[in-house]
């Protein structure tokens, strides 16, 4: 049995495509014969606090599925003071340091990336020839934050170019979730040796029971965070809602502001049901007609984890995101594209779908092509041919 640790910011119960992801990956590897050890801050994502059960511990050691969790301190904060904020990741890069001077560190270890300066730290500490490192890299920052208007191109910038090459100069594998993060990685790190790591969730899907489309207007639902990159609130200001009713679940930044253009627009038909788990929220997605998927504006190598979650539930999809995840959709004839960032052209979109073949038929085509094309285990198969 092979030692490895994953060193994350996200782990369950937080929600979220970075939680879900090393979850999965743990409890894949852990299936295969793999002494799993992951270390993780305590739970406070999205909302930027310690979850209540977890409150006034310095850390906590658990066993879960069969995975030694160890969870350690951190100032949590969401806060839009970067200051808070850049505190919040040192605070937990400083428990990671402890960490390792106190506890033994095996051979293997993956690390997720960003946050960067936590994958920094643990590069920084854990770098040895005797040690393999690998780096999954979900989004590519500090380029991500600079297309979000996150960050200006100034001396922080800078210092955060140089931590990324450091990053990837250090791994001796790297994970990229799209083949543009890979290819970014290789015009900065030529020879490193890389690996196509897709969000490809690992779950039984709920049986289809829909025989024919439902009646009235289609049933949009949007499922996820709520946050600035996302563009929730904007979306429900610029959809046109003559056949279309809007469905929200999630959390998220822009949570409050939803609600209160919820309120104050009674008239259209808008509803928001706040988080549920996982499991409730697959069944509960089987009831709408579309899931949309938005981005704000485009981001280089993002390619979002729902696309691959949705279509394996055979739930269409509405991609308003641009860049690979819209190349994905239309190769695999997973729904419908609107341009990223073009409202009048998302509205567009909407109005050529045919209420009429929204039935069982089209997504059972639609989970054949997910079961067919997106499969966990094979590529789970295939990384651990190269750890």
């Amino acid at each position: 049995m092979k030692d490895i640790h994953i060193l994350t910011s996200y782990f369950p119960p937080e929600i979220g495509a970075a939680s879900n992801r090393i979850f999965h990956l743990a409890e894949g590897l852990e299936k295969r014969n793999f002494k799993v050890t992951v270390i993780t801050p305590l739970p406070n994502y999205p909302t930027g606090k310690i979850f209540k059960e977890y409150k006034g511990k310095l850390k906590l050691i658990s066993i879960e599925n069969d995975i030694k969790i160890h969870r350690l301190w951190i100032y949590a904060s969401n806060s839009k003071n970067k200051f808070l904020r850049l505190f919040s990741m040192l605070s937990y890069s400083f428990s990671l340091v402890w960490f390792f001077i106190f506890n033994k560190v095996p051979k293997t270890v993956i690390v997720q990336s960003p946050p960067l300066l936590v994958a920094f730290t643990s590069l920084l500490f854990l770098r040895s020839k005797k040690r393999k490192l690998i780096l999954n890299v979900s989004d590519l920052w500090p380029l991500a934050g600079l297309e979000l208007g996150v960050f200006k191109k100034n001396f922080s910038y800078k210092v955060l170019e140089k931590i990324e090459r450091f990053n990837y100069k250090k791994a001796d594998l790297i994970l990229g979730q799209s083949n543009e993060i890979l290819n970014h990685i290789n015009s900065i790190s030529p020879n490193k040796e890389t690996f196509l790591y897709r969000n490809y969730p690992s779950f039984k899907p709920p049986k289809i029971n829909v025989c024919n489309a439902s009646v009235g207007k289609i049933k949009v639902v949007y499922a996820g965070l709520l946050g600035v990159a996302q563009g929730i609130y904007k979306l429900c200001k610029e959809l046109n809602y003559n056949t279309i009713e809007l469905h929200i679940y999630g959390a998220g930044v822009e949570q409050d502001k939803i609600k209160n253009f919820i309120n104050t627009n009674q008239n259209l038909p808008i509803s928001y049901y706040g988080e549920i788990s996982r499991d409730e929220l697959h069944k509960a997605l089987l009831e709408y007609d579309v899931a949309i998927i938005p981005l704000l504006n485009r981001i280089y190598g993002s390619v979002p984890s729902k696309i691959f979650e949705y279509s394996k539930l055979g739930l269409p999809i509405l991609y308003f995101g641009g860049g690979e995840g819209e190349y994905i959709v239309k190769k695999h004839h997973l729904g419908w594209i609107a341009k990223a960032g073009d409202y009048e052209n998302l509205n567009i979109a909407i109005s050529s779908i045919n209420k009429s073949e929204l039935n069982s038929t089209f997504r059972e085509k639609i989970k054949d092509s997910a079961n067919s094309n997106f499969n966990f285990n094979i590529q789970l198969n295939n990384l651990i041919l190269k750890i």
